[in-house]
């Protein structure tokens, strides 16, 4: 079983690109969260398209997910669901062909 953060994290997706932390402040009024993470793509320095919320407590993260998966946000469809978590994955970087 996950830790504490791990249950109060939620996957907010379908996102509008232009997104921003304060409009989805704003949208998730009254609920309080502790942390918003909009992911940016390294190549083109724009959102991705999603966001990861992190709620004060387990129960206000269930609601989320309960009452806006399907709600409508900048014109889009919305799709949250509580994060998985992170996949732990090989660090490094560059030229991933096989090497002769």
């Amino acid at each position: 079983m996950g830790n504490q953060n791990e249950r109060c994290t939620t996957y907010f997706g379908n996102l509008p690109y232009d997104s921003t932390e304060e409009e989805l402040i704003e949208f998730l009024h009254p609920r309080k969260t502790k942390r918003i993470t909009i992911p940016i793509d390294k190549e083109t320095e724009r959102p991705r398209g999603f966001a990861f919320v992190e709620f004060e407590n387990e129960e206000t993260a269930q609601a989320a997910v309960k009452e806006l998966d399907g709600a409508e946000f900048g014109g889009r469809t919305l799709k949250v669901n509580i994060a998985k978590p992170r996949e732990s994955r090989p660090r490094g970087g560059g030229d991933r062909r096989e090497r002769r």
